[in-house]
């Protein structure tokens, strides 16, 4: 794969996804409607993943595609492959909350190596490099044009002051009680792929996720925080988190800067 091709093509689709989304966000009366597992699913997510996966089949023809929005693509089993997730946080565009993000990654031999996660509520934009490193890149965006970047690292944390950082939407006692085995300074609520970015910026130490995920919930932003020196490891044993698991479906997991000392369930 050519990684510079790859990435300009990366982070416009995701720029073009982000308008269409904001657009619809902007209509009062957007239609959502529930999937089969219960979640919600909008218009935003279906036009996102529609303008997307046309772009990478487009730019990519050979390359294997999943996307959370066509479950037909959910049994493909495949060693390298893009996955997207074209609005991950959709309970917080419903409800208005901002924390919504266009997520876009490619697997290599079971790692995330590149990526882009786009807050377009939030205008923050997060993406990888030709060479694997992590930049934000500021606004405003220009499709075709990249502004001015900055490379974003881990924090070097403190284990007498960690800040943490959990989901918004997500939250439940088991997750509450795990972050209580740490001495915790700093605890923030964020939505969406954006806790990933949060700790590759140095915004948070720690981000453990104690709930049901799927690789292409995490897989853009697992690519943004290995760009900037951080880590994701399975809940139950440490070890590195794996792409292309049979239903890519996701077991536990932290994310975190290293140097956290981490803590047995």
């Amino acid at each position: 794969m050519e990684f510079d091709k790859m990435m300009l093509t990366l982070r416009k689709l995701a720029l073009q996804a982000g308008e269409r989304i904001m657009e619809i966000y902007a209509d009062p009366n957007f239609e959502v409607r529930s999937k089969s597992d219960e979640s919600p699913v909008t218009e935003a997510d279906e036009a996102a993943d529609t303008l997307i996966s046309a772009g990478l089949q487009a730019a990519f023809p050979h390359a294997a595609l999943i996307t959370e929005e066509q479950s037909a693509t959910h049994d493909l089993e495949a060693g390298n492959f893009f996955i997207v997730d074209p609005l991950d946080g959709t309970k917080e565009f419903v409800k208005r909350r901002g924390d919504f993000t266009v997520n876009i990654a490619w697997v290599e031999d079971g790692t995330p190596v590149r990526g882009v996660v786009y807050a377009p509520a939030r205008d923050r934009l997060f993406w990888t490099q030709a060479d694997g490193t992590t930049v934000e890149e500021a606004g405003p965006f220009n499709q075709n044009k990249i502004g001015t970047c900055t490379p974003i690292s881990v924090s070097k944390p403190d284990n007498s002051a960690l800040s943490v950082v959990a989901s918004k939407s997500h939250r439940d006692q088991a997750t509450d009680d795990y972050i209580g085995k740490y001495a915790v300074s700093d605890l923030k609520s964020a939505g969406s792929s954006l806790k990933f970015c949060l700790v590759a910026t140095g915004e948070a130490d720690l981000y453990p996720r104690l709930g049901r995920t799927m690789e292409w919930d995490t897989a853009a932003g697992h690519a943004v925080l290995s760009g900037a020196g951080g880590q994701v490891v399975r809940f139950d044993d440490h070890t590195p988190l794996t792409y292309g698991k049979p239903g890519y479906e996701n077991p536990f997991f932290i994310a975190l800067a290293p140097g956290v000392d981490l803590k047995k369930h």
